[in-house]
């Protein structure tokens, strides 16, 4: 999927070495065609590196993608340049009369605080009640993940007694999904949380079904029954080296972090960590972006808050 980003965009570079179809706005004006509109709030502190890897799994199918990125207002990043967040990201309040096919929502280093002491909490709060109402289908990635459960069905959030940390193997629970058409009988992803939803609570909401899980790390994939929230625990999108730069981090704060699992070769932490996540990866997104957004949200955009599957939640 041609994927329609200003052409300074820092991730543009990157993807065109990996041969991901990337559109410039200028030649994207020339095609008479109506994108797909999506939105990605990026809640995450390496803000440039986790719109590269979102981007390169929005791409490489024929539908134009249009990516608006947002942020909140309500936190002050600390890893990004402030003109890279000025030139290139919007603001909720800039984009919140407008309608989008779909959204993402990233994870964030804050799963150790109570959701009310996040200091964003009120305004994505915000952000998740416009996208029940005005997209499509959204996807909401780790933290965000919890924090949507919680929000919308009350699902808490636990602590665990230590992070988990690594590739981790997941049992597909419904094959028949179309999130996992073109899907083995088990994938792998990473995982990097210190916060865990449990699949007891999840079974209690009727409107709830879990998708995927893994022995080990937990449930996985939940979706709603009408596909418009899906929730992602782990990170399909991660680098090769993204748990690496992790693990070396908190070793250098002195955190003694333990080696993340099925990463390292014979984890020998000095060696090329083995990628056998990136394959799913990208077929997860594809199918999200084909099935549940391209082939269900209208054409005019103005018709998604009109939506039955929208009207019945109100």
């Amino acid at each position: 999927m041609p994927i329609k980003i200003p052409s300074d965009l820092p991730a543009r570079r990157a993807l065109e070495q990996e041969n991901i179809f990337v559109m410039t706005n200028e030649r994207a004006n020339t095609q008479d065609i109506r994108p797909l509109e999506i939105a990605i709030v990026n809640l995450m502190p390496t803000k440039i590196a986790t719109e590269t890897q979102l981007l390169r799994l929005l791409g490489n199918t024929p539908i134009q993608v249009n990516i608006t990125l947002l942020r909140t207002v309500g936190h002050e990043s600390k890893n990004t340049p402030l003109q890279h967040l000025e030139r290139f990201y919007k603001t909720f309040d800039e984009m919140a009369s407008i309608s989008f096919d779909g959204m993402i929502v990233t994870g964030a280093p804050v799963e150790h605080l109570p959701y009310a002491e996040v200091d964003y909490w009120d305004e994505l709060v915000r952000i998740m009640e416009y996208a029940r109402r005005h997209v499509y289908s959204t996807l909401y990635i780790c933290w965000a993940a919890q924090a949507a459960l919680y929000h919308f069905f009350g699902v808490p959030k636990y602590m665990l007694p230590e992070k988990v940390s690594g590739i981790y193997q997941h049992h597909i629970l419904h094959p028949e999904c179309r999130l996992f058409r073109g899907f083995d009988d088990i994938f792998f992803a990473p995982h990097s949380r210190k916060t865990e939803v449990r699949a007891e609570d999840v079974l209690r909401v009727p409107d709830l079904r879990i998708l995927a899980a893994s022995r080990e790390a937990g449930l996985t994939i939940v979706e709603n029954r009408d596909h418009s929230q899906v929730f992602v625990t782990g990170h399909m999108e991660y680098d090769r080296d993204t748990l690496d730069l992790e693990y070396h981090r908190d070793v250098g704060k002195g955190l003694n972090p333990h080696i993340p699992l099925n990463y390292y070769p014979d984890d020998d932490v000095s060696s090329i960590p083995t990628m056998r996540w990136r394959a799913h990866a990208h077929l997860f997104f594809s199918n999200w972006l084909n099935f549940y957004v391209y082939q269900e949200t209208p054409f005019s955009l103005s018709a998604i808050p009109e939506c039955s599957r929208h009207q019945s939640e109100e």
